[in-house]
């Protein structure tokens, strides 16, 4: 553990730096005029955000959890496409660093299914799968518009293995596994059927995301756990409204049908991969980060800022799209980036002051009679 410790926290910084760049292009696309204006940022925000930003992290996470050395080559081949792209080398090297590390994320659910077979497990298993089938027919040459439900399936599909996996706890029915399965694979055939750019592909994937949302909803331990506090509420909150954008981008995918580009294709897109993914990120953050690069991420309320401004942003942004008023959209996008860069920087602020509390924990029992004074969760507090 300490050779492969090391490594975790300049993969972590390469994965921020992709998120950062991506945001960046997506700006550029909504017509903000911003310095170094780069077509490859504009060009290229998909594969950034997904790839070298969520794929990268998601990959360390398992590689983490998987305790192999050979499990960090994924997330590091993914990271270093996301390097590339941002120093513009040309050709196909990019989609082969960003296959090469999807397959890598391939080869360790293969281990992790191997090691536990269950029905959460395949789920995420299915995920990686996606986004290798994605990143894949990016490198044959197919467009983006043709593979982007790829990614999105690899995105919703590794979030509600794990929502799967913790809801272990409540009691679930045969019929109830058996509608999630039929809601993965009638999931995953709207996104065959989708790679075509069809209507019917499109609907298929909306209706599928309605049905996951409406299962969620029901058997999440969510529903429970938000009544509790601190912490476990807010995971609870970003949870339970994030599955309204998964809702809202199903209802929007099943309006628009499949249409490959424009405001309604940006308004379906955004509601899954900002409202609901970045929800799952935002109420997760304080329980990945300590688990994968050991820093302490000590909860505060003003956690809540960043999640209420995402959400507030996202709707003022897909307001704009769906009625063609431009700087509703352009002005919803520009404060979502500072919705993030607040979550980064409450996180960071949460770091400081976790350390803070935990070094005068350290000198009070290091001095004489230092075992009598206030305890720890008093100091933290």
């Amino acid at each position: 553990m300490a050779v492969r410790k090391p490594i975790r926290f300049p993969l972590m910084a390469l994965g921020m730096l992709a998120l950062l760049a991506g945001m960046w292009g997506g700006l550029l696309r909504m017509g903000w005029e911003l310095p170094l204006a780069r077509p490859r940022l504009v060009a290229l925000h998909g594969p950034l955000m997904v790839s070298a930003f969520l794929g990268t992290l998601i990959g360390l996470e398992r590689a983490v959890a998987l305790g192999v050395t050979w499990a960090y080559g994924g997330p590091l081949l993914s990271a270093l496409g996301g390097v590339v792209l941002l120093a513009g080398v040309p050709g196909a090297t990019v989609p082969v660093l960003l296959t090469a590390g999807s397959l890598g994320l391939v080869a360790i659910f293969a281990v992790i299914v191997r090691r536990q077979p269950a029905l959460f497990t395949v789920t995420m298993g299915l995920g990686a799968l996606s986004w290798l089938a994605g990143n894949a027919l990016w490198l044959a040459g197919k467009p983006i518009f043709s593979v982007v439900g790829w990614w999105l399936a690899y995105l919703v599909l590794t979030i509600a293995g794990e929502r799967l996996e913790l809801s272990r706890m409540l009691p679930q029915t045969a019929a109830a596994r058996a509608a999630f399965v039929i809601i993965v694979v009638v999931l995953l055939l709207g996104v065959v059927l989708g790679g075509v750019g069809s209507d019917s592909g499109a609907r298929v994937t909306g209706a599928a995301l309605l049905a996951l949302t409406a299962w969620l909803l029901r058997h999440d331990i969510a529903r429970r756990t938000v009544r509790q506090a601190g912490l476990t509420r807010f995971t609870a909150v970003c949870l339970l409204s994030g599955y309204v954008w998964l809702a809202a981008g199903g209802a929007l995918s099943l309006y628009a049908g499949g249409v490959i580009a424009g405001l309604e294709y940006d308004a379906t897109l955004h509601a899954v991969l900002l409202g609901f993914v970045f929800a799952m990120i935002f109420g997760h953050a304080p329980i990945i980060f300590p688990a994968v690069l050991g820093v302490a991420v000590p909860f505060r309320p003003r956690f809540y800022a960043h999640l209420v401004l995402l959400h507030a942003t996202l709707l003022l942004r897909v307001l704009g799209d769906l009625t063609a008023v431009l700087p509703l959209r352009q002005w919803g996008g520009m404060l979502g980036a500072v919705a993030v860069l607040m979550f980064l920087a409450n996180t960071i602020w949460a770091v400081r002051q976790g350390w803070i509390a935990s070094q005068r924990v350290r000198l009070q029992k290091s001095q004489p009679g230092g075992a009598s004074g206030p305890s720890a969760g008093a100091v933290a507090g």
